[in-house]
Order: C-alpha cells, then structure tokens, then sequence
C-alpha cells in the first residue's frame, strides 16, 4: 500500500481549493486534491466581459475563516501591485474574470494539487479509502483515511430538450465557446430564469443589430425576479439559519428549498434594470428591437429541423397561467438552466458506506459527512461540498459560506477547532423560543 494521506480531495472548484489553502498551514495535517481538468477552471464559458461576482470580495477562499491567510484575495491584489486601483474601483463586486485568475494564482502558491488525474474509482480496503486516477503518467491509486467531495454540480438539461444535438444548441455553462456561432444564426432563444440566462441575454442583445438576429428569452418564472440582497434576508446565511434547517423533517426542507430560489437564484436588480434601459435606449433610436420575453413558459418538447440547409429547432412552449400553448422556431439555443448535483459514478465501489435519504440523495449530517458510519466517537470519512442543498439549504452553493463549512471540515479532519466556527451571527431567531 501507498502512503496513507490524512485526506484526499477530489475536484478543484472553489470550495476543496479554499480547503487547500485552508490546510495549507496546519501542521501535521497531510492531504492531497485531484483535479481531472488541467488547470483549476471556474465557469469559463460564462467568464462574458465585465460581467462581476454575485458575492463582495471577502467571500473568497480564506478570508472569511482566517482573515490573515497569504491566500486571500487582497493578498492577490498586493502581490499583482492592483491593491490601491481596486480599492480607488469603490467596489465590493470583483470582476469574474478577476476571481478566475485569483483562484489560479492561489493553486499557483499550493504544492499538493495534482491536475489531469481523473478519478476512476474510489473502494474501501483494509480500513482506508483507495482512491484511482488515471493521468498523463498512466493509472495512478493514492489512499487516504478520509475523502471530501468537490466535483462540482452538473448542468442541467431540462428533459425536453435532451436529445437536441446541434453545433447551436448549447448549455449556458459553454456559452463562449459557442458564441461566435451563435451569432451567424438568424434567430436565438434563451431559456432560464436566472443571472446566466440574464447575463447571456444582455451580451446577446448589445449587437443584435451588428448580429441582424431576433433575439427571445423564455423563462418559466412569473417574472425575471431580482435576487433578493436585503440584510436580514442575507441573516439567512448564518450558522443558526443552517442548523435551523437542518433540523427540519426533510419534506419541510425540500418545500423551504422551493419557496428560496429567490434567495440564491435570481437575478442582480442592477442587471435587470440595465437590460430595460438597453432595451429603451434601442427601441428609441431604432423604433423597434427584434426581441421578445416570454415569461410564465415552460418549453415542453423540442424538435431539431432542417430547412434549406440551415438547422433550427422548434419550441413546444406552454404558457402556464393561461393554459395555452405556441412554438417557437430558432436556429440558436441557449439553455441557461442551472445544475443538478449527481453522485460520481465513481463512488459506486463504496456506495454501501454512503447515507442516503428515501428519494436517494446523499443525506449529509450536520457536519457535512456523508459516511455511514456512526458511533459516539463518529468524527466523519466522507465530505461533501455544494451536495448538501436538501440537508443545508440555499446556502450550500454559496461562496460566503464556503470558509464556513471548510471551517467545519477541517475540525473533523483535525479533531480540534483550528478556525473559529461562528454559533450565532444575526440579530434574528429563525425558530420558536424553547
């Protein structure tokens, strides 16, 4: 057997990158973290030309768990001699593109990221996980005593639209690789309701006529909803909202994570608002813009054609307040329609070891485990990060969090409270008084 490593993270999104750097100065501690893409790659096909982040600057790697890091994002600003323009910038929201290269700059300064490893198989033997890769140096197996999970969310493909296969047909998530060509088409439509359908729509619509294409944007919500950002709304992001909710019955939880999409997946009211004066500002000086919003619509079937040699796709959409359908016919597609998180197929070696709920998601303990093992002493062996939505709620996709939840991963993996884990933050009491 190869070395035992304390952990072994697997996937290098923001979440197990934070973990990284979070463990980084913790002596004794000795993890490695598998990436299968060369470099670590943060949304690259929604990384659109000053486009910002969703969450202010502190809500980076570290900072939130241990404001002193090297690894935090105004130790990035230092270090690359743009400190005083982004504070001279006034304000909180980074550039996307920024955060990309943040995030590669601080896998730069870490040595125990190992990219180009796909993960094949994870088994149990002789009371360590063995986990195998395969890589440009051939197949690979590293152990370890304990795992934590950072493989990201899938994008979601609405059924549908699942057997559309066009060089025009895309998901939001490969939106830039695409774009060029979408914009040879003489029609696009936008499906989703969200900041990416909104972001995808305001690229598309800035030179719909340098473009000459008709532009619609189709989204089943009653309205293209503002993300709500209100203070104590944001209270919600707390440790006592996450142990409010996770205490619930799980169909409350799943009824509460519904009713939330509002809370993490709406759209900036600044965007909004700058999409209806772009919107204005060409119909006053063109009379008329070549685009349509179709809200309350849900695309029920889609059908690829081919007429005269040009591929379009035609749209059974359903208007659901009024019960009434219509098609739409469009060359481009863009389907801005969020992720669904899968269980990795290469956990099936230890599904036997996993908890799951009656619907057959991973159910994670409060601590983020996912493991089923058990006991008084029971100090977790299998994390997850962003797969624990139906157990912890909105917040589990949010950056602010992250630090949080490391914090938490880090005390299973050490045994001791290395970072300060915040109890209580808001002013509010989200249950009944004991």
């Amino acid at each position: 057997m190869s070395k035992v490593h304390d952990f072994i993270g697997i996937g290098l999104g923001p979440f197990n990158l934070g973990l990284a750097a979070l463990t980084a100065p913790i002596d004794g501690l000795d993890g490695i973290f598998l990436e299968r893409k060369a470099n670590v790659d943060w949304h690259p096909g929604m990384l659109i030309e000053g486009t910002t982040m969703q969450v202010p600057f502190m809500a980076d790697l570290v900072t939130l768990a241990d404001p002193t890091s090297e690894y935090s994002f105004l130790n990035y600003l230092k270090e690359s001699g743009r400190i005083y323009p982004f504070y001279i910038r006034e304000s909180f929201y980074q550039l996307r593109t920024e955060f990309q290269d943040y995030l590669r700059w601080a896998a730069e300064k870490l040595d125990n990221l190992r990219f180009e490893q796909t993960v094949t198989a994870v088994t149990w033997e002789d009371g360590v996980y063995a986990v195998r890769s395969d890589g440009p140096g051939g197949a690979a197996v590293d152990h370890a005593r304990r795992i934590v999970l950072g493989t990201g969310t899938p994008p979601w493909i609405p059924p549908a639209c699942r057997d559309l296969e066009s060089p025009t047909v895309c998901h939001a998530s490969a939106y830039l690789e695409h774009r060029d060509r979408l914009r040879e088409c003489g029609s696009i439509t936008v499906v989703g309701s969200g900041q990416s359908a909104a972001e995808v729509y305001r690229d598309l619509l800035v030179d719909i006529e340098g473009g000459g294409y008709e532009l619609n944007w189709v989204t089943r919500s009653p309205r293209f909803f503002p993300l709500e950002y209100t203070k104590l709304t944001l209270e919600m992001t707390s440790p006592e909202y996450v142990d409010y909710f996770h205490a619930l019955p799980a169909p409350k939880r799943d009824e509460l994570n519904a009713a939330h999409k509002n809370l993490y997946k709406g759209i900036n009211t600044e965007l909004i608002n700058e999409i209806f004066d772009l919107l204005y500002q060409k119909r006053f000086e063109r009379g008329s813009v070549p685009t349509r919003l179709f809200t309350n619509c849900t695309v029920e079937k889609s059908t690829a054609e081919r007429d005269a040699g040009v591929g379009s796709v035609r749209l059974s959409v359903r208007q659901h307040e009024q019960d009434r359908s219509f098609e739409l016919q469009t060359e481009g597609l863009v389907l801005a329609t969020g992720y669904s998180y899968r269980v990795p197929a290469f956990l099936d070696g230890v599904r036997d070891r996993l908890r799951f709920d009656a619907t057959g998601r991973l159910e994670a303990r409060r601590d983020y485990s996912v493991d089923a093992s058990g006991g008084a002493e029971h100090r977790g062996e299998i994390f997850v990060q962003n797969a624990e939505l139906a157990t912890h709620g909105f917040v589990s996709p949010d950056l602010g969090m992250a630090a949080y939840r490391n914090s938490w991963i880090i005390r299973s993996l050490t045994g001791r409270e290395v970072y300060p884990i915040e109890r209580r933050i808001g002013f509010q009491e989200f249950g009944a008084p004991e």
